[in-house]
């Protein structure tokens, strides 16, 4: 069952990323005008990290990697883990999950929206192209199997988060419970200086992950709140046919 969930929404963004040559001119009007509220705002931190760790190039490589790898392992480990070894958070935390992800894929399908790399190449440069990364979605075969117009919401802020918060569930209290909100702060730190998201991208995938836990939290207290009210509804009736 859990492996058909996966099935299923890998295959709902391949459909989505087939929709993406028809819709490129909508997806760069759309990286256009985040750019542009964001320099209304003054908040376009992009172009200066991009162009300061593409004069690192072994830290651009660094960058490119963990940017192609580092969700994958994070997110997946994570739930392996949960499943495992906290059975009793598993479901909320999965349907967390499988939520945002639906969430997000509505936005890519309604609202593409281009990354700052294709928006300007000659202002952004794309690092995890360039440097050649290890596993990069950038260029070869694996470029086609991606949605490139898919910027909005950021999916890798929405697992980061969806990871650390997992983690901060079910890890002792004390102070370096703390650490584990370190890794979204990276993978932000890695996405805007890859030229891959914009930072109202990254807020919008922290917001569309935060609503979607609640919602899973919500349903999953309302779930156990009603299997309980019904096992005690059981046995009581069971209780009254021996008491007659």
């Amino acid at each position: 069952m859990e492996l058909a969930v996966i099935v299923w929404l890998s295959w709902i963004y391949d459909d989505i990323n087939n929709l993406s040559p028809l819709r490129v001119g909508q997806a760069l009007a759309n990286g256009r005008f985040l750019l542009h509220v964001e320099t209304t705002l003054h908040l376009d931190p992009e172009a200066f990290l991009d162009h300061w760790l593409a004069g690192h190039r072994t830290l651009g490589w660094i960058a490119g990697t963990y940017y192609d790898n580092a969700h994958f392992v994070t997110t997946f480990g994570m739930l392996i883990l949960l499943w495992w070894k906290f059975p009793s958070r598993y479901r909320p935390l999965r349907n967390g999950l499988v939520l945002t992800n639906l969430a997000a894929m509505l936005v890519f399908w309604t609202e593409p929206t281009a990354p700052p790399r294709l928006i300007d190449p000659s202002r952004f440069i794309d690092i995890v192209g360039q440097s050649h990364s290890f596993g990069s979605w950038h260029t070869g075969a694996l470029a086609t199997a991606a949605d490139q117009l898919a910027a909005m919401p950021s999916m890798h802020l929405g697992w980061a988060a969806w990871s650390a918060y997992a983690a901060w569930c079910v890890l002792p209290r004390g102070r370096a419970r703390w650490l584990v909100w370190l890794y979204p702060a990276l993978t932000a730190a890695t996405v805007l200086a890859t030229g891959n998201h914009y930072v109202l991208d990254v807020v919008g995938g922290v917001v569309v992950f935060a609503l979607s836990q609640m919602v899973a939290e919500r349903w999953s207290g309302w779930w156990a709140a009603r299997e309980a009210h019904r096992a005690l509804t059981r046995a009581n009736l069971a209780a009254g046919g021996d008491h007659s």
